[in-house]
């Protein structure tokens, strides 16, 4: 699938199967490590069907990337938020739809001390590298760190 309508204006969204999927998860992945030149990213996900394989996909483009994963499992986006602050991460992924309906899935991506991203110089570099698969190479294989436990008992 090379359709990149899943970029709105201020984060990922689209129907499952017809605008988003697990390779433009994947590559979404991939580009916010390698435009980030993360070293590490957390990952999280929300509590829909397609989530958890949304958010192995994430994970394995971060990880060929170079980055490390920091997997903090079901946990709601400002759950997020606070990890990629708290570990001190490059970047950070939620995979969520939001409100949308339960046929949708997307991904909501801050970069470091959980920072918005900017419009130009971040958002649209990460849809262009999606899409142009231009990866950079020489990387190692980042590693994955299930981060789920300890984030929430330090979360709660």
């Amino acid at each position: 699938m090379n359709d990149l309508t899943c970029f709105k204006a201020y984060d990922i969204r689209g129907e499952i199967g017809v605008n988003i999927d697990e390779d433009i998860v994947y590559r979404i992945g991939r580009a916010v490590a390698q435009h980030f030149c993360a070293k590490s990213v957390v990952i999280g996900f929300d509590a829909r069907e397609t989530s958890p394989a949304f958010a192995t996909a994430a994970s394995r483009g971060a990880r060929d990337a170079g980055a490390d994963v920091m997997n903090i499992g079901m946990a709601g986006t400002e759950e997020m938020y606070w990890a990629v602050s708290e570990f001190g991460a490059c970047a950070g992924i939620e995979v969520t739809a939001s409100h949308n309906p339960i046929n949708y899935n997307g991904m909501e991506i801050v970069k470091s001390h959980s920072r918005p991203l900017d419009d130009a110089g971040d958002f649209q570099v990460i849809k262009a590298l999606a899409g142009s698969q231009e990866w950079l190479s020489g990387a190692a294989i980042g590693r994955e760190f299930d981060r789920s436990s300890d984030a929430r008992k330090a979360y709660l």
